[in-house]
């Protein structure tokens, strides 16, 4: 009897345990190995705030005195630190070992995201360094740990946001948020795991549907190649094989797989297919096994419409910043993800611009299963638009965001630039023409909205202006004016406040070169991608409850009194814009929820409901009523 009580009390623990660690999902759905150790949880840390760390060899840490809990960063409650200054430098620590199944196997160690630049270390042995803060990276540690025994892990992060040459997003360069900028991210903020693979693995495979040939194209890329290995294809749907193909490992190839008979992917059938990837030697042993799954669709443009699957597809979006109350950047669970477009579809969006911040995959997986539109983008707020560094640390970021996303279905426009303000002739001009250069280069198949707001240059797929008149007259005619021809340009300042922090320092030599801005003059897709911001004082009053100011709360233009002035004009606004659809193919309403002090959210900052979906749903619900022109 004891020994059963003394197993139960183990599971109980060992259950106990298991639904402890946060984010325990495997973070990559779409390219997912069975073997694998999630390394979320406890770890220990102590911050580098005048960069010390290397003179302390902190990289030979055996562990550090205070605990955080990851993937969650210092700055944020679900951390257990929230240090709410600037972090500059931080030191992570906790060990690993590999699991003895993997004596034979390639180990590499995965990370999410951790902002901005990383060092890792195995038992004080370097291992490598990543630059970028929104991008996944892996590394092979196979050499220091395939021994099992257990080894010391650390990680050194550093930030500098003020330095104008890394993209902040929303995180504000003020020791205080305020306005349209929040509490910051510095570390890790996804998912640490290490993963069993092979010499002859899959790093990665870009995947193309092609709808109009009915086929799908697979380019597959290798850590090593042998042409004595295969890999076989194969395409399934509820585990009916529909294709599959062999062939040996050759690099780059494409693989062309026919596909007879399918359903398209789309918000109204959001149909996706199985897909695993089998690498095996010349015995038929399988070294390598990957699940997956595709979605045949098709995006493109052509006029003014955008299209989706060939046929023109009004996309009624909304901003989403990605914050979370306790957790910032990082969701608090998978299920608060999911979360998030089940709010935004509950009030009629059939997407989202995904907004100064790149979402983790976990995010893309469920906009793919539930049949979500999104624009996937660059945080590239607090970047110097005329910096040449700040521009070689976008471009590979970039790249790796492009290859890591650009297999997700839901995911139907790429918008690298917000934005910016106060360009030059010169760096400028020529940065956005390789941003829109390497994003066709890495993926073809997707528009680009390259710079959304702001500057407008002529490489562009899309232009989508920002616009928050609050008067629905007024927005339609400052929108687009029928009479002229002329669409809203977009505002270029002529000099930065110097009361606002992300452009402050850019220097008077703006005003002897003027950015020479490119006009919008038709034939193509344009949009309206911010446009509402509407606060209402029933919901979110100025005053507190003792009748003093809310020096806190913020919101664009003038605010609506009730919330029947809220739905006035709200509907106002949405009509205005629906009715110049001939001209204007799409809006993206400003936002899904508060954040922080921008209280102007559809729902409150913690996803509390703050108006009547039913009538919201009536409202973003609405369709063109005309026929766009061709």
């Amino acid at each position: 009897m004891k020994r059963f009580f003394a197993i139960v009390m183990v599971l109980v623990a060992f259950a106990t345990a298991v639904v402890a660690q946060p984010r325990p999902e495997y973070p990559r759905p779409q390219f997912e190995r069975s073997e694998w150790v999630n390394l979320n949880g406890e770890w220990t840390y102590t911050l580098d705030l005048v960069n010390t760390g290397y003179e302390r060899q902190l990289y030979n840490s055996n562990g550090f005195a205070d605990k955080i809990i990851v993937p969650f960063c210092p700055e944020c409650k679900l951390s257990g630190v929230e240090h709410k200054d600037f972090i500059t430098g931080i030191w992570y620590h906790r060990t690993i070992q590999a699991p003895a199944a993997w004596s034979n196997k390639k180990i590499m160690l995965h990370f999410g995201a951790v902002y901005y630049e990383a060092e890792v270390y195995v038992d004080g042995h370097f291992i490598d360094r990543h630059f970028g803060g929104s991008s996944s990276f892996a590394f092979d540690i196979t050499k220091y740990v395939n021994d099992g025994k257990v080894h010391n892990l650390v990680v050194r992060a550093n930030s500098d946001l003020r330095s104008k040459t890394q993209g902040s997003g929303k995180q504000s360069l003020r020791y205080n948020s305020y306005e349209c900028v929040y509490t910051r991210t510095t570390g890790i903020w996804q998912t640490v795991w290490m993963e069993a693979t092979n010499n002859y693995s899959l790093d990665y495979v870009q995947v193309i549907t092609d709808i109009d040939q009915h086929q799908v194209i697979f380019t597959p890329r290798y850590y090593n190649t042998t042409a004595s290995n295969t890999l076989t294809i194969t395409i399934k749907d509820e585990g009916k094989v529909l294709a599959k193909r062999t062939l040996a490992q050759v690099e780059g190839m494409p693989i062309v797989i026919p596909m007879k008979k399918y359903q398209t992917w789309s918000p109204e059938n959001p149909k996706l297919y199985d897909v695993e990837y089998l690498i095996c030697d010349r015995e038929g042993k399988v070294l390598d096994r990957i699940n997956s799954y595709l979605g045949m669709r098709k995006v493109h443009t052509d006029g003014n419409k955008i299209y989706l699957n060939n046929q023109p597809y009004y996309q009624r979006l909304v901003l989403d910043q990605g914050y979370y109350p306790e957790g910032l950047w990082t969701a608090p669970s998978d299920e608060a993800l999911r979360r998030d477009i089940e709010l935004s579809m509950a009030v009629g969006f059939n997407g989202a611009r995904l907004h100064q911040k790149v979402f983790e995959e976990r995010y893309l997986y469920w906009a793919d299963k539930l049949g979500y539109l999104v624009w996937g983008e660059y945080p590239s707020w607090g970047m110097s638009e005329r910096s040449i560094e700040a521009h070689r640390n976008f471009l590979p970021e970039w790249k790796n965001i492009l290859v890591r996303d650009r297999n997700h279905p839901s995911i139907v426009t790429w918008t690298p630039l917000n934005e910016a303000w106060y360009p030059d002739n010169v760096q400028y001009p020529r940065f956005v023409k390789d941003v829109y250069e390497l994003t066709h280069a890495i993926d073809p198949t997707r528009p680009v909205n390259t710079t959304s707001g702001g500057a407008l240059v002529k490489e562009y797929d899309i232009s989508a202006m920002h616009l928050y008149e609050q008067d629905p007259a007024k927005l339609s005619k400052k929108a687009y004016n029928p009479e002229t021809g002329e669409f809203r340009n977009n505002r270029i300042r002529t000099k930065p406040s110097p009361n606002n922090s992300i452009s402050a320092g850019v220097g008077p030599e703006f005003e002897k070169a003027p950015f020479q801005h490119e006009k919008y003059r038709g034939g193509k897709p344009y949009l309206i991608d911010e446009f509402g911001g509407i606060k209402c004082l029933e919901v979110t009053p100025t005053k507190d409850v003792a009748g003093k100011e809310r020096k806190t709360s913020w919101g664009y233009g003038n605010s609506a009194v009730t919330r029947e002035d809220f739905y006035k004009r709200l509907e106002g606004q949405v009509d205005a814009l629906l009715g110049l659809n001939e001209y204007i193919w799409g809006y993206c309403y400003t936002q899904l929820t508060d954040v922080e002090q921008e209280e102007n959210g559809l729902y409150y900052y913690d996803r509390k409901e703050k108006y009547d979906a039913a009538r919201l749903k009536a409202i973003f619900g609405k369709e063109p009523k005309v026929k766009a022109a061709k």
